[in-house]
């Protein structure tokens, strides 16, 4: 039985391409997961070459794919048995994702970026972009009413972690967080994530194929090594 205190608990996960897919030109499971259990605060890197089924492991994980087989389940909850509206509140209100693009609205302020997370919360409206910014100025953003694309590429990094943790998930998935950023940027933006995330107690799920991010996780895993081996 997975742990309730557990953050995140996959048991038997496994996802193929559809067959008319033509990515699924190779037999066999694009992510096949025996079991991963995280608890709160706590963070894991994974690692795996490009195309081998680390981002289809978050989406599947948030409930933005469907598995062929098995459970996610994040602070206690099967995210499966969730549908439609339900699972994206869910999601919007206990897993923080940021993406190696950024994925943030155009046209929106800094702070607008962040408050469209805070639409999942039970805080009154009337305090979302107090809290908004509040979080950007914790992150190093004065600029709340710029556009990001008009902001450095470093900046749009921290716009993105300060909307991802600004619901207080349990969860935070990061899929290659440093892969658009110079070395340098690169290693403040995890600096940023990993101690928000320890700031939060949230657990931090981060996959990445860049050697230098081994050094920074105490747990480490390959995707191979998550196989089940039955």
């Amino acid at each position: 039985m997975p742990g309730e205190s557990d953050a995140l608990n996959i048991l038997g996960l496994k996802y193929r391409y559809p067959a008319a897919d033509t990515r699924s030109a190779k037999p066999g499971w694009v992510v096949d997961v025996a079991s991963l259990a995280l608890k709160p605060g706590e963070q894991m890197l994974l690692t795996g070459g490009s195309g081998r089924g680390k981002s289809t492991l978050l989406y599947l994980t948030a409930g933005l794919m469907e598995p062929a087989e098995g459970e996610v389940r994040v602070a206690g909850a099967s995210v499966g048995a969730l549908h439609g509206a339900a699972r994206d509140l869910f999601r919007g209100r206990h897993i923080g994702m940021i993406f190696q693009t950024f994925n943030l609205l155009q046209g929106f302020s800094a702070a607008e970026n962040v408050m469209a997370a805070l639409m999942f919360t039970e805080l009154p409206p009337r305090e979302h972009r107090v809290k908004a910014e509040s979080l950007l100025r914790h992150l190093g953003i004065e600029r709340f009413d710029a556009e990001p694309e008009r902001m450095s590429v470093g900046q749009q990094q921290r716009i993105a972690v300060a909307r991802a943790v600004a619901c207080d998930p349990v969860l935070v998935l990061a899929d290659e967080p440093t892969a658009s950023l110079d070395p340098e940027n690169a290693a403040a933006a995890m600096d940023l994530i990993q101690s928000i995330c320890r700031e939060k107690n949230a657990a931090l799920l981060c996959v990445s194929h860049d050697p230098t991010m081994a050094s920074r996780f105490s747990r480490r895993a390959s995707l191979d090594d998550l196989r089940d081996r039955t």
